[in-house]
């Protein structure tokens, strides 16, 4: 793999748990991470994401996105760091970026590949917004944050999940917080490759090699294609999902603190 001789766009760096790097042939390889560990994901990020998918979709050297992370896909989450959920004004907030993200992700018009290895156990719906996904054998799928925890799974998951294996299956997956394998996840056609462990971004690069063949309008376009029936689902049922979401997050702060 050789990097590109051209200075790194501004944004690169922008990021406190992003790690980009872009080869000569214009594939973009973005990580994520905390402190060049598995990402603990925490508001920061709900925060930076938005701008981060944004800037990533608008810049025309991007030819290929792979979007993986650091020993896990993601697997913990700060929930202190988002402050009073149960308050309307936070949420506000919450809801705004929650739908910005998928947006903005939906809106990355090259092929999109996502990489999965270890515990994609948080905001896998990042990760079904991708065309194509890699996984090692021995990563694991769940959605530990919502009706787990005690909150509506309705920031995306449910609609990723329902419209890459179907409203059944993606209803009992949720309802349920035992973790379901790769071999299970491809089965169900949610996970495309299965590689060996360790070997999900080395699989993904080759993919993106066979996708440069063609010509880059055939590259934006077919993304732009495939990409639509899911996007037109995110604009329709995110919004609508969040808040349901976020009255659920005040129902368990209060059952949580009933003398609040």
């Amino acid at each position: 793999m050789s990097t590109t001789n051209n200075p790194a766009p501004d944004y690169f760096g922008q990021y406190d748990h992003l790690r980009m790097s872009r080869d000569d042939q214009g594939v973009l390889l973005v990580e994520m991470h905390t402190g060049g560990g598995p990402i603990r994901f925490d508001a920061g990020d709900h925060d930076q994401f938005v701008d981060a998918f944004y800037a990533i979709g608008r810049d025309r050297a991007n030819k290929v996105v792979i979007l993986t992370g650091i020993g896990d896909w993601m697997a913990e989450i700060d929930f202190g760091s988002f402050g009073k959920v149960g308050d309307a004004d936070i949420w506000s907030k919450v809801h705004d970026e929650g739908t910005q993200i998928l947006e903005n992700l939906a809106n990355i018009r090259v092929p999109m590949i996502a990489a999965i290895e270890g515990r994609a156990h948080v905001h896998t719906e990042y990760a079904l917004l991708a065309d194509v996904i890699v996984a090692g054998r021995g990563a694991s799928f769940a959605d530990l944050p919502h009706f787990a925890g005690g909150i509506v799974p309705g920031d995306g998951i449910f609609t990723t999940w329902s419209y890459r294996a179907g409203a059944g299956r993606a209803a009992s997956f949720l309802l349920d917080p035992a973790p379901v394998s790769a071999e299970t996840a491809a089965a169900w056609g949610v996970v495309n490759v299965l590689v060996e462990d360790g070997q999900a971004v080395r699989a993904a690069r080759e993919l993106a090699a066979r996708c440069l063949r063609q010509p880059e309008v055939t590259r934006r376009n077919t993304r732009i294609h495939f990409i639509q029936p899911l996007k037109e689902r995110i604009v329709r049922e995110v919004g609508y999902g969040l808040a349901l979401e976020g009255a659920s997050a005040n129902a368990l702060v209060r059952q949580m603190n009933p003398a609040a």
